[in-house]
């Protein structure tokens, strides 16, 4: 009789405080996708569950969740922020059944494993970093009974005999390659063809986390199948979330011309660093897809970015805003604030450094620490924190806490006058953009204009009060985008501004040109059918909406139009 195998939940937790925006956030992390893919492929019965993106309370779709399923053994990726809605399921998933194995892997466990099994007696096992082989071994053990030999397994942390015991560290899997295509077992959008990071940022955890600043690859082929078998299954875009994706230029040049060959029509953004950055691997990359780039510029003060661990020179930084401007990549730029030694002045260096670089887009950080991290282990050092500090049901150190230059006021005014100076200035840093004049990348630049005139138009900038000028800087964009080449979305956005203004005449005539070059658009026919709607021509509009009656809000209209016919 063949045994029954083993029924494995993986939970990624939600984190204690709510996120308003920032989908990173809320989505299930890509490693819990590779261990649940190699799992799957070794036979293990497993789901994943996303706690992070439900609106219902996490610990009651939890609960319903394992009451349903009754897994033998739930993991948890854990990080900082979400630690205590893993601790919350462990010690609710014990009491619905109290031989449940629980197991912690993830950045926050590594870290503080001594502290989280005093904190969660629940616990049975913690995974310290690369968790695909360790966490396979350790179910493979716990199947077939043999629970004796578990303390060879490397990479785990138990508890036996009222005291903990932690295995030797295991080594990293040296080719990426060998691990099973999450691609196979799940769908996703959030990828990465990297592990690891060379940097020494002093407020990040990644590099101690992947193993002493090492970095290592997916082949480019190995990566274009992953991308290929999720396009397959209805996705177009993805975020590559390598610490630092350009690293390799001759695997990025790689990577990019598979995407051509195989035609693959998709769109992703990236995250890099300005100095790993030229015309050759921008242009690659635009023509593969790339419509944005995220750089960690931190600070316009030289001081406050040799303290963090970026000591890189400014005119790199604006030499690489100004490069992927031009090749029609939407530049995005992380500053944090509220650093050590961080003033007025630095923050005034800051917005010096905005007004040089005009990013279209920028996220603004405050400062906080995390164990793993360089800043976090020198203020442990200094005795300016404690790993008890952990048993508060706290999110993170925010740096101003500990230490005595600064406060919660000024560093929040930090903040506020770091995003004043962006968001004001947008639509100014908007009409600055020198594409470069490349006849290959004409359609290119005429998308990158439209995407970003629909920020200004129907995006996050059209609903923002400090941007000025939305509408005006829409209609430029989208006029810009056209004279490039025609461009379907440029079309759609002058359109619609029209018929905001009930100019439907003039909205017709533009969408009749766009038509003329997309007369397949479902969007430039919906936008159509509706002119002719508040012009009264309902029988003229159902010629627009009926070759796209499939779609919910196209039947509406029909019926409309029927009933007015």
């Amino acid at each position: 009789m063949t045994k029954k195998r083993l029924k494995i939940l993986l939970v990624n937790p939600s984190c204690l405080d709510k996120r308003i925006s920032g989908e990173d956030a809320r989505i299930v992390p890509i490693g819990l996708f590779y261990i649940g893919a190699l799992l799957m492929e070794n036979g293990f019965d497993t789901q994943i569950l996303n706690l992070a993106d439900d609106s219902e309370d996490p610990i009651s779709v939890f609960t319903k969740a394992i009451t349903a399923r009754m897994p033998d053994v739930i993991g948890f990726s854990v990080t900082n922020p979400n630690r205590w809605n893993a601790i919350d399921c462990a010690k609710a998933a014990k009491k619905i059944n109290p031989e449940i194995v629980i197991v912690f892997g993830g950045p926050a466990p590594t870290f503080l494993f001594d502290h989280l099994f005093s904190a969660c007696p629940e616990i049975d096992f913690i995974v310290k970093g690369e968790g695909e082989i360790t966490f396979l071994e350790l179910l493979t053990e716990i199947e077939t009974g043999a629970k004796g030999s578990i303390e060879d397994i490397q990479g785990l942390v138990m508890k036996k005999g009222g005291r903990l015991v932690e295995t030797p560290l295991r080594p990293s899997i040296e080719n990426l390659d060998t691990l099973v295509h999450p691609s196979k077992y799940f769908t996703f959008q959030h990828l990465a063809m990297s592990r690891g990071c060379p940097g020494s940022c002093t407020f990040c955890g990644s590099p101690k986390f992947w193993g002493n600043r090492r970095v290592r690859f997916h082949s480019p082929e190995w990566f274009r199948r992953e991308i290929e078998m999720l396009v397959i299954k209805g996705v177009t875009h993805f975020y590559i979330s390598d610490d630092t994706f350009t690293m390799d230029k001759h695997r990025v040049l790689g990577f990019c011309r598979l995407i051509m060959e195989k035609n693959l029509f998709i769109t992703w953004n990236a995250i890099s660093r300005v100095d790993y950055v030229d015309e050759d691997i921008l242009l690659a990359m635009r023509k593969a897809g790339c419509i944005q780039i995220s750089y960690g510029v931190e600070s316009g003060s030289e001081k406050i970015r040799k303290t963090l661990g970026k000591p890189i020179d400014r005119e790199k930084i604006i030499t690489a805003f100004s490069l992927t401007k031009a090749h029609g990549i939407l530049p995005r730029a992380y500053f944090i604030y509220g650093s050590p030694g961080e003033t007025k002045d630095t923050i005034q260096e800051s917005i010096d450094l905005i007004r040089i670089i005009q990013p279209l887009s920028a996220i603004f950080y405050m400062l906080v620490i995390f164990p793993g991290t360089f800043l976090y282990q020198s203020a442990k050092e200094k005795q300016l924190v404690f790993d008890d500090l952990w048993h508060q049901r706290i999110e993170d150190l925010p740096w101003f806490e500990i230490d005595d230059t600064l406060d919660f006021t000024t560093v929040k005014a930090f903040g506020d006058t770091l995003r004043t100076a962006f968001y004001n200035n947008l639509d100014v840093f908007s009409q600055n953009l020198d594409l470069l004049d490349k006849k290959e990348l004409y359609s290119f630049h005429a998308d990158f204009l439209s995407r970003l005139a629909m920020t200004f138009s129907h995006g996050e900038y059209a609903a923002d009060p400090r941007v000025k000028n939305q509408g005006d800087t829409a209609g430029r964009l989208f006029e810009q985008a056209l004279s490039y080449a025609p461009d379907a979305r440029a079309f759609l956005g002058l359109a619609l501004q029209k018929q905001k203004s009930r100019d439907f005449d003039g909205a017709m005539d533009i969408l009749e040109n766009g038509m003329a070059h997309f007369p397949g658009n479902k969007d430039l026919n919906l936008c159509m059918g509706i002119c002719l709607m508040n012009k009264g021509r309902f029988n003229a509009a159902l010629t627009f909406f009926k070759p796209f009656q499939e779609y919910p809000e196209t039947r509406h209209y029909i019926q409309i139009c029927q009933k007015n016919s």
